[in-house]
């Protein structure tokens, strides 16, 4: 598998010298204690891959752009690794201003951040390309307070979540009608933008793309109703099962969604994408994570060790290719 992801990638030079690379953690979006903890798991297992990783935690001082540029230009950095979560760190913003600057960052372009961060974006790219996604609808927080529920077309049960969070925070499923307008609600207290879609039953499964190499699909099977804040970041809340039990001709089609999805957005480098697989007809994409959790319970450590790779080469890889993609530029 190894020998693969080397073909998939390309093979990645200059990282013989010792490296210096800041890991961009903290921020100020709900997602900030999530993007500590990654941020952490980032720099331990960049410096087991013999690269001196920095800590470099954002608070709201750092708003200040000329601030910004100056602390991560003193630090006289190889490259940033992106551990945030949300908001500024994963919307693009940041990375549109690192381009800016002419540092080299992991992950993708600021494009591709926000078409990503913003799920009904997401799901207008979906449809564009032809990925099966759930029927949806997109509410702006103008809607009302409950005054429009004739606008809401779909069927129960429905899931609504905040459009531009992530972690599962704001998410709720929605079994009766008069259970809707506080869960449309509850969305609009983390984004001025709610998406409402059909529920569809099945087992949830995620793959993560290294390059334009799908690496092994992963089950999710949460202790939860769904998988949730809570499973998602709680030792023992919910389990990974590689490889996904799932039939092996849909296997097969959510890693090719994934890579088409990441190619549609231009994403580069890695990225994570989400899927339920119903038992009877299509995969149905839920959404791209450009800036995937790397905590000790995320999925993303756990496809490269089902890759074959360790953790730390995997991040050495990402590196790697952050390098390669700025020396292009």
């Amino acid at each position: 598998m190894t020998d693969t992801l080397d073909n998939a990638v390309g093979k990645i030079r200059g990282l013989e010298r010792e490296m210096k690379v800041g890991v961009l953690m903290g921020g100020w979006s709900p997602e900030k204690k999530i993007s500590m903890m990654s941020g952490k798991g980032v720099v331990e297992g960049l410096k087991k891959a013999g690269i001196k990783a920095v800590p470099l935690v954002l608070t709201a001082a750092d708003k200040d752009e000329k601030q910004l540029e100056k602390r991560i230009k003193a630090a006289k950095l190889d490259a940033v690794f992106i551990a945030l979560h949300g908001g500024f760190g994963e919307d693009g913003t940041l990375q549109a201003l690192l381009d800016k600057w002419g540092v080299a960052y992991t992950g993708s372009g600021a494009l591709a951040c926000g078409l990503a961060m913003h799920k009904g974006c997401s799901k207008l790219v979906f449809e564009a390309n032809a990925i099966p996604t759930a029927p949806w609808q997109a509410l702006h927080k103008s809607w009302g307070k409950g005054k429009r529920l004739k606008e809401i077309r779909l069927g129960f049960p429905l899931v609504v979540k905040p459009a531009d969070v992530g972690s599962a925070i704001g998410v709720t499923i929605v079994k009766k009608r008069d259970e809707l307008v506080k869960a449309i609600q509850k969305a609009f207290q983390y984004s001025p933008w709610a998406i409402v879609e059909k529920f569809v039953p099945g087992v949830e499964v995620t793959v993560t793309v290294l390059g334009r190499k799908a690496l092994p699909v992963i089950e999710i099977v949460p202790k939860n109703e769904f998988y949730d804040f809570d499973a998602k970041y709680t030792p023992g809340q919910s389990d990974h099962v590689v490889p996904a039990r799932i039939a092996a001709k849909n296997a097969q089609k959510v890693k090719a969604y994934a890579v088409r999805a990441g190619k549609a957005m231009g994403c580069e480098d890695y990225y994570r994408v989400d899927f339920i697989v119903p038992g009877s007809g299509e995969p149905r994409i839920l959404e791209v994570n450009t800036a995937p959790g790397m905590t000790a319970t995320s999925l993303v450590p756990d496809a490269a060790k089902a890759a074959g790779m360790a953790f730390p080469q995997f991040l050495k890889t990402v590196v790697g290719m952050a390098l390669k993609r700025r020396k292009k530029a």
